[in-house]
């Protein structure tokens, strides 16, 4: 999923992938098919954003799959896009209540589209002609902007959504690579201003050093290299960063005052010579075979590079030629990123387990013989669900064929059943959970899925609900970890989260993380006092009253509705600005939500129906955790109010339902989309009795003959221009003035 790629010319209009496909539009979306976009554009988000916290929950080759099939979709049904694709976007936009700072890129940051086979590169080639391509390795890494001014550094940006990233300066001046001052020569003086775009990275030797060092002081251990770089770049303490091998590698520019080279090879040189590290293993090649040289060539030899690499990127070297190639909403048009196929490897299965996840979700896994593959030792690898752990027949002491796919989640692939010598035990999947005892079932006939019902009371699922509650995108209790939140379960602090607001320091003391015993002295002054909170206990109720005034949006993270991630929450947060007004909400009026859609609206629908979560709401709500947003917060939650950005426009379209259909001159669909709900409006894809203006340009096919049966306005683009700049009375005006 890590894409590294920056612009080193001005971005064109962003472009939508279903319009660009060429593809008729029929009348309506078909329901089933609508549903199928709905469900893979949440996962997307959903998936992309865990990423962005450096919390994958899926491989970079699961995630390049669902994007796959969802621009497969768009491209053969772009009637199904009815708001702003994922495929669209670049990244997640920061969250408003990030500990850092929300701030523009002088020039939007882009990611890398892909490609997967030579043939889908021969044909990105054929479409890309040049004179001179650059080849790169592709790091996996954190993308970071840096902005110099006079040749000082001035800010530090995570990527962010693009076109906003966070401040992390005060991390990016703890590392080596990245210099306080630039210094210039006669043939490359420092410029007045320039954006210089990098990935930092953890050397794989580094890596392993650091990841033994930790296991030595019972330190929890990173799972691969980049979540340790991404996570170290958005530590709050500079001084933690500082204490982890931070490498980085430039690999292009932004925006530039004073500097304009007529390559993109001169551009690295040029940063070299400032005194930023820039890639050893770029070359400059003149033609397609030489490309697919060194596609070949990195394909075989990909752990020769110090860093981990899951694929090459190809460049058009001459910026005047990037300029008029431009680029889509996401991505250049001048390059692309060549993903080599996820790495697989022989191991020998040992054991097969089942962990309880915190919706209930019964996931096998196998245990194997440790096995060194992309990147890193695995010694576990995931089943999926009962189904699939019989369709691929393995047992218990089978040679295993798995994947690490981009290096996060090991999966099975299957046994080698040449290997077999009858030594190898069928395995018998537990009708039980491993956690309580209860009798696990699919949630209904047919599910692939099995779940334990035991959903309030199961430890398995509690301790993963507190752990998912207590991170970043929820409540962010840092106190409260993995080893925490199971030693407040299994000392009978906690039954459910309903009450984890109202601990105290007496039932701190039941426990062994947030207690101590007390000291012969403590104890003669009070002998009845056994034992006594310790830092740990008193960081944490600190922590648990912080947390009491978060985000609403946050709140609703941390119910843990089933597929309700960051995206929906702060979406419905936003529209209904209370829990008392999202509980009495129907479906219907949910899935109307941009960000939402049927499947989460049924989701959350169906939480607030079950006795016991209503409790939870009921027992935070009296132990002061805020559930509803701060008056006047409904209408701007989140919004964007970063350092720059120009005034929040009127709101011309407030209440007006209107839909875009056909191609106009000045908008792609995704522009008018944000113009729309910038000005209060409400952007459909669908015309309705509810429809208040069609927007027609070019080729508007069988929305235009809908609107015009159902009688709704029909606008051409200069009087959607005034729609947007005076509303529906400066529009009437107009008219009846050039009458």
């Amino acid at each position: 999923m890590s894409t590294s790629e920056d612009n080193t010319s001005t971005p064109a209009a962003p472009s939508n992938p279903a319009k660009a496909a060429g593809t008729a539009t029929p009348s309506a979306p078909d329901s089933d098919l609508a549903q199928r976009w709905q469900n893979l554009a949440d996962q997307v988000r959903y998936h992309r954003e865990k990423y962005y916290y450096a919390d994958p929950e899926i491989s970079d080759a699961e995630f390049d799959s669902l994007l796959r099939e969802l621009k497969d979709l768009e491209a053969a049904h772009p009637e199904v896009v009815t708001e702003t694709s994922p495929s669209t976007e670049v990244s997640p936009a920061p969250p408003q209540s990030s500990p850092f700072r929300n701030v523009d890129h002088r020039e939007r940051m882009l990611s890398l589209d892909n490609v997967f086979n030579t043939e889908q590169l021969e044909t990105w080639l054929n479409r890309t002609p040049a004179e001179t391509y650059l080849t790169e390795l592709k790091i996996d890494g954190a993308s970071i902007n840096l902005l110099y001014v006079k040749g000082q550094l001035q800010l530090a940006l995570t990527r962010g959504d693009g076109t906003t990233g966070e401040d992390i300066t005060h991390n990016a001046e703890t590392l080596n690579d990245i210099p306080s001052q630039l210094h210039g020569t006669d043939d490359y003086p420092v410029p007045d201003l320039v954006e210089i775009r990098g990935e930092v990275f953890i050397t794989i030797d580094d890596f392993h050093s650091m990841n033994a060092q930790r296991q030595a002081e019972g330190l929890k251990m990173f799972a691969n290299p980049r979540n340790a770089a991404a996570g170290a770049m958005r530590q709050k303490n500079a001084a933690d960063t500082a204490k982890r091998p931070l490498r980085l590698i430039c690999h292009g520019i932004g925006a530039r005052e004073g500097f304009e080279p007529a390559s993109q090879h001169d551009a690295y040189k040029a940063i070299e010579t400032w005194g930023l590290p820039v890639s050893p293993y770029t070359k400059q090649v003149h033609t397609t075979k030489e490309v697919f040289n060194q596609v070949d060539y990195w394909g075989s030899h990909r752990h020769d590079a110090a860093h981990e690499m899951d694929g090459l990127v190809i460049k058009v070297d001459d910026v005047a030629s990037q300029r008029k190639l431009g680029t889509t909403s996401r991505a250049p048009r001048w390059a692309i990123a060549y993903k080599y196929p996820p790495e697989e490897a022989l191991t020998t299965l040992h054991n097969i387990r089942i962990g309880i996840g915190r919706t209930g979700r019964a996931t096998p896994y196998a245990v194997m013989e440790p096995k060194y593959v992309a990147g890193s030792t695995v010694t576990m690898a995931t089943l999926h669900n009962p189904t699939e752990t019989h369709r691929k027949g393995v047992m218990l002491g089978d040679r295993i064929m798995i994947r690490k796919a981009g290096e996060v989640i090991p999966e099975v692939l299957g046994p080698s059943e040449d290997a077999r010598d009858g030594s190898q035990v069928p395995f018998l999947y537990s009708t039980l959970c491993p956690e309580c005892g209860t009798r696990l079932a699919p949630s209904k006939e047919g599910d692939a899925d099995w779940r334990c019902p035991n959903t309030r009371h199961c430890p398995g699922q509690l301790h993963t609900r507190l752990t998912y509650l207590s991170g970043r995108g929820a409540f962010d209790i840092d106190a409260l970890g993995e080893k925490g939140a199971f030693d407040l379960i299994h000392s009978g602090v906690l039954a459910d989260e309903s009450t984890l607001f109202d601990l105290t320091a007496d039932d701190l003391t039941r426990t062994t993380v947030y207690s101590r015993n007390t000291s012969a002295a403590e104890r003669k002054e009070n002998p009845e006092r056994q034992r006594k909170l310790n830092k740990a206990g008193e960081t944490l109720l600190e922590r648990l009253h912080d947390a009491k005034s978060v985000d609403l949006w946050r709140v609703i993270v941390a119910f843990s509705i089933r597929h309700a991630g960051p995206t929906a929450a702060k979406a419905l947060a936003k529209h209904y600005g209370s829990i008392a007004a999202i509980s009495e909400a129907s479906v219907e009026d949910m899935s109307s939500i941009d960000s939402v859609g049927g499947i989460i609206a049924e989701s959350v629908h169906d939480w607030f129906e079950v006795d016991w979560h209503r409790n939870i709401v009921e027992q935070w709500a009296k132990a002061g955790v805020r559930m509803e947003s701060p008056e006047g917060d409904a209408a701007t939650a989140g919004r964007d109010t970063r350092e720059g950005d120009a005034t929040v426009p009127d709101q011309t379209l407030e209440g007006l339902t209107i839909v875009v259909t056909g191609s106009l001159e000045n908008f792609d669909r995704t522009e008018a989309k944000e113009a729309i709900e910038d000005r209060g409006g409400k952007a459909t894809g669908s015309v309705s009795k509810n429809t208040d203006y069609l927007v027609a340009g070019e080729k508007a096919g069988s929305k235009l003959t809908k609107a015009e049966q159902l009688e709704v306005p029909v606008l051409n683009e200069q009087q959607f221009q005034r729609l947007l700049e005076d509303g529906p009375d400066g529009l009437e005006l107009k008219a009846q003035s050039e009458a």
